[in-house]
This record gives structure tokens, sequence and C-alpha cells, in this order.
């Protein structure tokens, strides 16, 4: 006897009308109803970054109690059912099936971040190569195995972190992006000023500055709450009383502790680089800066996130006319109608 065909699994947005395919979504809605006649239900609804579907949970239709204590919102759900489209109400799904996602749906292609606006570029590519680069241009060995030893910690977190929570890559994969990006830069003005000012006393210490490159935002691992992919990210209440520098500081200081070869003045300089990089205290720095090594990580830094903001402007926007709609992080539109 042949074994049944095991049911197609595609992406909720690919269901057509009348298809019975397993998907994986994301419960976003969960209203607790009445019929005229009293009888309990849920009205539920169901996404993907592409389509949200209806799905109607009846008091005997045998899921009621598990919608009621269990389904969350925000939970990812493996779902089997029918889809259609209602002339009024839009897409259903009439369910057959449904659990919550497994860690072995991961092995169909299931990943938080296909709910998630994220990077265009990918993430474990992206940490590979910011490793690559860090054992490649520091030197210093206690130096680069603290780094290292960070990046690995928080690794998991790293890879769905957004660089900001809503000003700059305020996505998914975005603090991987911009550090690298910025770690990138950073190598290139370290090289450019210590062979422009090579008489500078003490030298322009060049790990210092790659280093204090992926270290500037690591705070936001502490700062950022990364939850519930697909909503909006927040400052957990340590982001909030303390925010990011002094997260980072605290952070870093207590993984050299088990790097006891690490140099206490170096540790000492890249925690001043890491906590004044914002320069100012309009802009948030707690410290003004004392050394070289932070103008080029700020600079790199600024430009950086503002560059990534005036691209995602203009990149969205679908406006009539020469200049998009206010910016409202920029605070100002941006012409995007040019010739040159």
């Amino acid at each position: 006897m042949s074994k049944p065909k095991k049911p197609t699994l595609v992406k909720l947005c690919e269901m057509l009308p009348g298809q019975s395919a397993d998907c994986f979504a994301q419960l976003v809605e969960k209203t607790h109803r009445s019929t005229r006649d009293g009888k309990p239900f849920y009205s539920c609804r169901f996404r993907d970054p592409h389509r949200t579907a209806s799905v109607m949970v009846w008091a005997d239709g045998g899921f009621y109690e598990d919608c009621q204590a269990r389904w969350q919102i925000g939970g990812f759900f493996k779902i089997r059912g029918v889809f259609s489209e209602h002339e009024k109400y839009g897409p259903q799904l009439d369910v057959e099936q449904v659990r919550t996602v497994l860690e072995r749906d991961r092995d169909d292609g299931f990943t938080e971040l296909d709910f998630m606006e994220r990077s265009r570029l990918d993430p474990q590519m992206m940490l590979a190569e910011l490793r690559a680069v860090i054992a490649k241009e520091i030197a210093d060995e206690p130096l680069l195995a603290l780094v290292q030893k960070i990046l690995a910690a928080h690794e998991a977190e790293l890879k769905l972190l957004p660089a900001s929570a809503r000003h700059y890559y305020p996505f998914a994969g975005g603090w991987l992006e911009h550090t690298l990006s910025v770690v990138r830069s950073c190598v290139f003005l370290a090289d450019r000023y210590a062979a422009q000012f090579p008489d500078m006393k003490p030298p322009l210490n060049r790990d210092l500055v790659i280093a204090g490159a992926v270290l500037h935002d690591i705070g936001r691992v502490k700062e950022l709450e990364v939850s519930v992919p697909g909503q909006p990210v927040r400052a957990g209440i340590s982001g909030e009383l303390f925010g990011h520098l002094f997260l980072a500081y605290d952070l870093i200081r207590a993984a050299a502790n088990d790097v006891p070869d690490l140099n206490p003045e170096l540790l000492e300089l890249l925690l001043h680089v890491v906590v004044s990089h914002l320069r100012i205290p309009e802009w948030g720095s707690p410290r003004l800066p004392c050394i070289p090594e932070v103008l080029i990580l700020h600079h790199a830094d600024d430009l950086d996130a503002k560059f990534e903001m005036y691209a995602r402007c203009l990149t969205r926007d679908t406006t009539d006319g020469p200049f998009t709609e206010r910016d409202p992080v920029l605070g100002r539109p941006l012409l995007k109608q040019r010739t040159v």
C-alpha cells in the first residue's frame, strides 16, 4: 500500500483558490466574537510578507481551545488548509490542521527573516565577511580574540538585529550591513591618515580603529528587543534606561574578563572609542573624543548611516514630481528627478 501523498508546501501568497496545501504564516490578529445566536468563535488573521488571510475558528471546529489558550499574536504556525478568495472578505483559509512552528521546520525552509523587512544581503555571508576582515586587519591577537568572542556570543541576535530602531538600516540584518560598511571605510581611512601623518605621536592605532568600528553599536543587542518579527522594534527597559553606549561598555568590559592577555590600556581606549563615537552630547555622546581614532570611526559611521537614509528615501518614494515626500527622519524632501 502506497503512502499518502505529502501535501504541497507553498507560500501563503502563492496559494490559488481551491488549492489545499501547507504553508507557514504568522498570526497577526485574534479577536473573540459571538454569532447572533451566542455561539463563540475567534476571527484570526495570518500573514506572510505579501498576503494576509482570514481564518475562522469555531467552537465546535476542533481548534477552538488551542486557539484560546496557546495561539499568541506574533507566533508562527504551520497551517494545512484550503485557500479561497471571498468576494466581500478577501483571502480566506479553511484550516484542516494547524500547529506552532517547530525547529525541524527550518529544514523545510522556515525562517523568521521571511516575515521581516530585511537587508538585501545575506546575513550569514555578511557575518562571514566581517570575521574575515577583522582576522586579516587586527594584528593585536588578544584584541582580535575579544572582538571574535563578542561576535560569537551574539551571532544569532546579530543576524536579526537592525542598526537602529527607525533611523538608519532599521531592518533585520541592518546591524551587520551597517557595521560591515563602517569597518570597510575605517580600514581605508586608518591607512589613509596613518600614511598622511606618519610622525604623529603617539601614532594612529589602526587596530583600535577597526575594533572600535566592529563594536561601536554592539550595545544594540542589549538595547533593542527583536522578539516578534514583523512588529516594530523597540528599546527594552535597559535600553530606555541606559542606551546602547553604556550597555556596550558593560558588555565589552565583561567579555574582556575572559581575555587575560589583553592590554589594559588598549581596553580602556577601546571603551573610550565606543562610548564617545557619537562625538558630541547633542547626538548622545557622554564624553567628547580624546583620541583621533574616534574621529575616523565617527565620520565613517555618520556618513554610512545618513547615506542609507538618503538611499532608502529615494528608492522607496512613489510620488509624482521632482521631489520625494518629506522624509520624517531626514526632515526634508530629496530631489529625485535629475539627468546627471
